[in-house]
């Protein structure tokens, strides 16, 4: 701690040649000039370090004494920054980059959204922007308590979302509504029919009567839990077929795969384009991006620019466009068949997971010419139930007539 305190406010290493050199230390001692860093160089000269202001002390306190003093070395910001004082233009450049790095401190160049799992982070910062919170907004000025109201009346899957600006990062955290699950309408008159066909394996009845028992097969559209219910002594009453019904169902999938296919080939040759974002607005440093008539990959990478770690409002930006021709290829039964089970097996999933489960699949191939055609079977246990309601006729109709 005590090199660095030396450092700032400047230090000097200097030799002194005296034929008494301690009365120099003991006049150091009187006067309370401290030195360090003593090296003995002979029996009457020696080197030691001072700091800036001691130096000066000493000089003007020496003066009856027969010795001399020789500057050995300086050291120090003050010695540093003095050998700029005949550049201008260099100073002038390092004052006005400090100051900007000052007044750029009150305004916000980044944004961290944390909390958020279903609502993107985009949608959010669009948020903040249409309500006057972007890149370059003057930080002190933020209302919290505003932002808050507007930005959760136009996101309304947020519950809550507080904005916190520490220099130039804003540092947003939402919290996303937990919603009530979706209540039973047990009111409405309904009945519960196969939603497709299968091999029954339970029946859960909440309200109604149940038509089909385990073990029956059923198909599309049949009547599962039917939601009016015979009563011996006043007829029937309709009410709400609610339940589940779970089931042993089967899946064919099939696709066509071509065994000749189109592969990219690249040329090698590529082109590049550089350009800087600054505050939203982007400055090119070529000519013309326009290419037509040409198939090419185009790559672009983005480097956020910061100095000592604090992030400026400029934004590298490198665009390389490489080109390729398309190639007529034979592909690989095998790995065409491959590739298919993996397309169909994440299609099978879609359409049974929010249901039930996938038990089994086999996958079979054959060729018809230059076309693979592949087949995957499935053997699934889902819940099949599917309600549809009753329409009846109301009083009003039910008087007319």
């Amino acid at each position: 701690m005590t090199g660095i305190i030396n450092l700032f406010r400047g230090q000097v290493r200097v030799r002194v040649e005296c034929a008494f050199p301690e009365r120099v230390l003991n006049l150091c001692g009187v006067r309370d000039i401290s030195f360090w860093d003593l090296r003995w160089e002979s029996p009457t000269t020696y080197t030691c370090r001072l700091s800036r202001r001691d130096w000066k002390r000493l000089r003007q306190a020496a003066q009856h004494l027969d010795c001399t003093f020789d500057l050995v070395g300086l050291g120090g910001v003050p010695y540093f920054l003095l050998r700029f004082r005949h550049r201008q233009a260099l100073v002038t450049g390092l004052v006005a980059c400090a100051l900007g790095l000052f007044l750029g401190s009150f305004f916000i160049w980044d944004f961290t959204v944390e909390g958020n799992e279903t609502v993107p982070t985009e949608r959010i910062l669009r948020a903040l922007d249409k309500n006057g919170v972007g890149l370059g907004t003057f930080g002190m000025t933020l209302d919290g308590e505003i932002l808050r109201n507007h930005i959760l009346l136009d996101i309304p899957e947020l519950s809550w979302i507080s904005i916190n600006v520490s220099g130039c990062r804003a540092s947003v955290q939402v919290r996303e509504r937990v919603l009530p699950p979706e209540l039973i309408d047990k009111r409405t008159p309904s009945n519960l029919v196969a939603r497709r066909a299968g091999l029954v394996l339970n029946v859960q009845t909440l309200g109604g009567t149940a038509c089909v028992l385990p073990g029956s097969s059923v198909t599309e559209g049949q009547l599962l839990i039917s939601g009016v219910e015979d009563m011996e002594t006043v007829g029937a009453r309709v009410l709400g077929g609610i339940g589940s019904v779970t089931a042993r169902t089967w899946y064919t999938l099939r696709a066509s795969v071509p065994l000749t296919a189109a592969e990219k080939r690249y040329t090698g040759q590529e082109k590049t384009g550089l350009s800087l974002v600054f505050n939203g607005r982007r400055i090119k440093f070529f000519s013309n991006s326009s290419i037509t008539g040409a198939e090419y990959d185009k790559i672009t990478n983005r480097y956020p620019c910061s100095f000592l770690g604090v992030p400026l409002p400029i934004t590298l930006v490198t665009e390389t466009w490489r080109f390729y021709e398309t190639v007529p290829t034979p592909q690989d039964p095998a790995q065409a068949e491959k590739n298919a089970e993996a397309v169909l097996t994440a299609q099978l999933h879609e359409m049974v997971d929010p249901y039930g489960v996938v038990r089994s699949t086999l996958c079979s191939s054959r060729q018809k010419g230059d076309t693979l055609v592949v087949t995957l079977s499935a053997e699934c246990e889902e819940q099949i139930g599917e309600m549809v309601p009753i329409y009846t006729d109301s009083p009003d109709e039910t008087a007319g007539q």
